[in-house]
């Protein structure tokens, strides 16, 4: 599991007993593999410590429940195994935090790895939860993400599924979101947004991808401005293109098409005038107008 893909990452979650951040009670881990969740691990695991009422009553789980369960230490090797060397996603730093006090309570070796909070990154790739709102409750519903709150699996889950959409909706890829986090809020590379060419040939086309294409998002937007188009970050009532890459089910929400597609797809019922083609379409167009 050694050395990071840019198509591989690792979700993770904790809930713990009470506000001692060290007094982890569950854990679950996901790894992404090709934009999607290939494995899941969660584990009851036995804090040796007293469970708040509070905590109980967001997770559901009680000091009967994890009596018997194994300890942190008996985790650590599984956890190093599928952590380390890793981009790790979670929502917020708690997680984070968490493991680190849980590892020195138990005098045990710092676990290596390139942390990505995704609260940072929804923050980023959304402009409307730039302020507020970034919780991963609110971001997940909004983005027809499906899972049961305050389980371990399901929120480290909830949260990778989040991060590959910020990658669908920004064209940053996974190993590009750790450096891009620490930049500000508003920057110019959190949206791909590029003015057009006034010389080129599709001067006046408004284009807006959606899905995933076969290059970089970045790479096809620069092209298609040089020959003129504006692209712009989501579809307005300035679209005049919409170029269709693959839609991933996983990501629809139970739809067959995806949001922009569907928002584009209102715009020409209401008689704006947006072409919709595919990637393959599109690049020829872009060969046809040089």
């Amino acid at each position: 599991m050694s050395g990071s893909k840019s198509d591989e990452f690792v979700a993770f979650d904790v809930e713990t007993a009470n506000f001692d951040y060290s007094s982890i009670c569950q854990i679950g881990i996901v790894r992404f593999h090709d934009e999607k969740p290939v494995h899941t691990f969660e584990w009851l695991v036995n804090p040796e410590g007293w469970f708040d009422e509070i905590n109980v009553s967001v997770h559901g789980i009680s000091e009967i429940m994890v009596a018997d369960a194994p300890i942190f230490p008996d985790f650590y090797s599984a956890i190093r195994t599928w952590l380390d060397g890793q981009i790790v996603a979670c929502h917020s730093h708690f997680d984070r935090v968490a493991l680190c006090r849980a590892t020195e309570k138990y005098n045990l070796p710092e676990i290596k790895c390139t942390w990505l909070d995704t609260a940072r990154v929804v923050r980023r790739a959304w402009p409307q939860f730039s302020q507020r709102g970034y919780g991963l409750k609110n971001v997940s519903s909004e983005l027809g993400i499906q899972f049961r709150h305050h389980e371990a699996a399901e929120d480290a889950k909830a949260s990778g599924l989040i991060l590959l959409r910020a990658v669908e909706e920004t064209g940053i890829t996974v190993s590009d979101w750790p450096q891009r986090v620490k930049q500000p809020v508003h920057s110019a590379g959190s949206r791909i947004s590029m003015e057009g060419n006034p010389e080129g040939p599709l001067w006046g086309e408004n284009l807006v991808f959606t899905g995933k294409l076969s290059k970089p998002r970045r790479d096809i937007a620069r092209l298609a401005a040089e020959v003129g188009c504006r692209v712009q970050p989501g579809v307005t009532k300035d679209t005049t293109i919409l170029v269709v890459g693959i839609q991933a089910e996983y990501r629809l929400a139970g739809y067959k098409k995806s949001r922009k597609h569907r928002k584009a797809e209102s715009c020409i019922k209401r008689g704006q005038q947006i072409r919709t083609m595919t990637e393959e379409d599109f690049l020829r167009l872009l060969e046809e107008t040089r």
